[in-house]
């Protein structure tokens, strides 16, 4: 079934809403996060990754004032509350919590973005796709990471993981064959994604 433009713009600005501030409490879960742990490596990864948090957040504040919307302000409030609960909590609760739980939602934010991209394209917005694309790659990196230190815990290797995401290159491969597929059922030539998102 066909989405209409209308319907893609609600439902991209309504993605961009909550990953504003989805951005937000994890920046600041990240924050105590590096500050628990002992290991230079890990503090500055987990640094790295705080910052990136930021940095979408202000993108994504871009974005949605591109599309005359903002963020909403219960949900500020909300991920204000839970990312200073998860600060503190990061120093009480051990090393394994942290790391699996980033992990696990950095998995979902991989997705959030991809499907930001797709209603971006469905929208009349190809401007936005590049950039979406781009914040679910880094997202993939961020799970990868805790991925990793996940398994290196010989409590964490006992855990069930959440599903892996497919390889990072499949995101834009991904994006490739929907716009393959969606010119076929249209009956207009494919012209790839690159021109989708240059034009």
């Amino acid at each position: 079934m066909m989405v209409s433009a209308v319907d893609s713009r609600i439902k991209l600005i309504a993605i961009l809403q909550l990953a504003y501030s989805g951005e937000l409490a994890a920046a600041y879960a990240y924050r105590g996060h590096w500050h628990s742990v002992r290991n230079p490596d890990q503090r500055t990864a987990i640094q790295n990754i705080e910052n990136d948090e930021w940095q979408h957040r202000k993108l994504l504040a871009d974005l949605l004032t591109s599309l005359a919307a903002g963020p909403l302000h219960r949900r500020e409030t909300r991920a204000v509350i839970i990312g200073r609960t998860l600060q503190f909590l990061c120093h009480v609760t051990g090393w394994l919590a942290p790391m699996y739980g980033a992990g696990r939602l950095e998995s979902h934010n991989v997705c959030e973005y991809e499907t930001a991209a797709r209603h971006a394209r469905d929208c009349g917005r190809k401007d936005m796709v590049d950039c979406l694309l781009d914040m679910a790659e880094v997202e993939w990196e961020h799970e990868s990471y805790f991925r990793s230190r996940v398994q290196e815990h010989f409590v964490g290797r006992r855990l069930p993981l959440w599903p892996q995401p497919p390889a990072k290159e499949m995101i834009r491969v991904s994006f490739e064959r929907e716009l393959m597929s969606l010119s076929h059922q249209n009956g207009s030539p494919y012209v790839g994604a690159q021109a989708v998102i240059e034009s």
